[in-house]
């Protein structure tokens, strides 16, 4: 099935009838994250010398390995998004507007309170103030970078309408461009946590502008010169693995760095995964029951609060990268949240399918009301 053909398949009732299913590395993620852990601390022990030297390839203040590896994770993902689509966003308007009114105006914010409330409060005795600082802003850079790439696998496994949530990520990109940096220095400077407001911006441009811009261009140029079927089943099929070798390298570069770290505060991991937890829940059931209560046509309303509970975790890994460093509690707490995102999306995805029948069915050949 081809998520991003705006129409659907001719045999599509066949196809939603198959047993959907993540491929191998999708879904082992979080084995495979496991792996990266235990191989990033295993080569920080046994080889120091290298790691020492990687840490030294940078340029103001940007790993360049780390950066690469970044871009690598990043391209392919904007790649996929089709900014034409668009143009439909005014036909169904309820399903956007709830899917922007959880990414920006709640999800940061409720993210943010759920960590001062368990980072500053309950668990203060436990980390300290200085990583209860890091990991509240590492977990507030996560929440303010809804997913890109993830989504559609997750709209597939729950008979989510392609083209509408090809939609509501297109515009998530383009808010993102201009809604990411300012609500996280907003964020950060209600938790007295400073950030040079320059580092974030130029994290934004490395990140998100420059490799959109480069996915726009590229995509453009790919669909002039090949078919769309070349394009979706050949190329974006073959860059795939790349995103996903390139997330574990980065890992197994970070848990290099922060090895000793990690060694002496093993529940620290579990103590940051206990707000992401909730977070995630908490916004995927506010979507969910928005879209239910709006009449949402189901094939909308899953994507939407899938889109609502995940997160763009490499743009995320790579922000808390360039302002708090490699070895940062920052970046742990990014990289926690890949660690819990796959078990727990797939959890939210089985809630989706179970809960069909709360929504009334889609009208076969007539535009949908959300």
């Amino acid at each position: 099935m081809r998520l991003l053909n705006g129409q659907p398949a001719p045999d599509h009732a066949t196809a939603t009838r198959a047993v959907k299913r993540l491929n191998t590395f999708e879904r082992y993620l979080s084995v495979w994250v496991v792996c990266c852990i235990v191989a990033g601390i295993a080569i920080g022990r046994l080889a120091p010398g290298l790691v020492g030297a990687l840490s030294r390839v940078e340029v103001s203040h940007v790993n360049l390995p780390i950066a690469v590896l970044i871009w690598l994770m990043i391209y392919p993902m904007m790649l996929r998004i089709d900014f034409a689509a668009l143009r439909g966003v005014g036909q169904r308007p309820k399903g956007i507007l709830i899917v922007l009114f959880v990414n920006w105006l709640v999800k940061p914010f409720s993210m943010a309170l759920l960590g001062w409330l368990f980072f500053k409060q309950v668990f203060a005795g436990i980390i300290g103030p200085e990583l209860g600082d890091q990991y509240l802003a590492g977990t507030i850079i996560l929440a303010a970078a809804p997913c890109t790439a993830m989504v559609f696998v997750w709209s597939y496994l729950t008979d989510g309408d392609p083209a509408y949530t090809l939609v509501q990520v297109a515009l998530n990109d383009l808010i993102m461009l201009v809604a990411f940096a300012p609500i996280v220095v907003f964020l950060l400077g209600v938790s007295n946590i400073t950030v040079p407001y320059d580092v974030l911006l130029y994290s934004v441009l490395l990140y998100i502008v420059i490799p959109l811009a480069a996915g726009a261009v590229s995509r453009t140029v790919a669909l002039r010169v090949r078919d769309p079927g070349w394009f979706e089943d050949v190329l974006l099929a073959r860059l795939k693995p790349v995103t996903i070798a390139a997330l574990l390298a980065t890992l197994v570069i970070i848990f290099a760095f922060q090895g000793e770290v990690i060694l002496g505060k093993l529940s620290h991991i579990v103590l940051i995964a206990i707000p992401l937890l909730i977070q995630v829940y908490f916004n995927s059931g506010l979507a969910y029951g928005l879209a239910r209560w709006f009449r949402v046509p189901h094939s909308v309303a899953a994507p939407g609060a899938l889109i609502g509970a995940s997160n763009f975790f490499e743009l995320a890994v790579a922000t808390a990268i360039s302002l708090f460093g490699l070895t940062s509690g920052a970046t742990l707490a990014t990289v926690v949240g890949v660690l819990v995102e796959v078990p727990v999306m797939l959890s939210v995805c089985s809630f989706c399918n179970r809960t069909q029948g709360w929504f009334a069915p889609d009208v076969q050949g007539q535009p949908m009301a959300g």
